[in-house]
């Protein structure tokens, strides 16, 4: 159906027609190719959900069992714990790295530089290993003045599966954000820092009340999907047997092999978790975001 919009105007008067307004009927062009494509995607989607309800391989009966069970439930725990505190960590060590990088001493960038070509160039599964295993590289770790008294050590054996993880994550997860987070304050223009240096702000004082709020419309996209990308990326501490989601299910279809209704739980827990993040995000961003122009959809 077309759809039709009286709109007046004003119209120059004709020769056979006084001054005054006109009424123009604006007939909207139908866009068959949206509805097509609509109609095509709503059968895509229905079938590949009859699919799954359908097919008795699923074992949802199962699914259910085992959707609040203890020990699945204690794994989502950890799962958001590992998510929780290496992203709050990595976030804070990653502005720090974003301020050695644009700083102007060229000792202090190239540390910065080194840090994020080291961790954000070797796979974080292999950290993960290396952290698990770094009592065999160092049996005791000590901090101290070198010949002279230590401050404390400890033993490398000391470093349990969940501080391996939080190190290998936290450590990662930094190098990235000290990337976002320069991308955002390069976004800022130089005269705002300028100005509030001219007012009498110290450098990090103009930082941190000028560039830094107006940076963060560029920062907290990419900082929402790093978000959820670490609560997806925690299912990698599973191979130093740290019982978190995956690992979780891991140990239950190992004894019952139910392998498909338990991957299915996890999928589940963490398709929700990821929802509530997505949710948050698209909030946050919309406060943060106010007074911005809203882009016109394309299709």
């Amino acid at each position: 159906m077309k759809s039709t919009v009286d709109v007046p105007v004003r119209a120059r008067p004709g020769p056979s027609q006084g001054a005054g307004e006109t009424s123009l009927r604006i007939v909207r062009r139908p866009r068959y190719g949206r509805w097509t494509a609509d109609a095509v995607l709503a059968l895509l989607v229905l079938g590949l959900v009859w699919s799954a309800v359908d097919n008795p391989n699923f074992q949802w009966a199962v699914v259910f069992k085992y959707l609040t069970n203890a020990n699945i439930l204690s794994g989502l725990l950890v799962t958001i714990e590992l998510t929780v505190i290496p992203m709050a960590l990595g976030i804070t060590l990653g502005v720090g790295l974003s301020l050695l990088m644009l700083s102007g001493d060229p000792w202090l960038r190239g540390f910065a530089a080194a840090y994020i070509w080291l961790f954000r160039g070797t796979p974080l599964l292999v950290q993960l290993i290396f952290w698990f295993n770094i009592s065999a590289l160092y049996p005791e770790i000590s901090l101290g003045i070198p010949g002279g008294p230590t401050l404390f050590s400890f033993s490398g054996n000391a470093i349990t599966p969940f501080m391996a993880a939080v190190i290998g994550l936290t450590l990662h997860e930094a190098a990235y954000m000290a990337e976002i987070v320069r991308g955002g304050v390069l976004s800022v223009g130089h005269g705002q820092s300028e100005a509030a240096m001219a007012l009498g702000m110290r450098r990090l004082q103009a930082f941190g009340r000028i560039t830094l709020p107006q940076a963060l419309r560029a920062i907290l996209p990419a900082t929402g999907n790093q978000v959820i990308l670490m609560l997806k990326t925690t299912s990698l501490v599973s191979v130093i047997a740290l019982p978190e989601l995956l690992y979780s299910a891991q140990i239950i279809y190992a004894r019952t092999f139910e392998i498909i209704p338990l991957l299915v739980v996890a999928t589940c827990w963490y398709l929700f978790m990821c929802s509530l993040l997505s949710i948050g995000q698209y909030f946050l961003e919309r406060r943060v975001g106010r007074g911005t122009r809203k882009s016109e959809g394309l299709l």
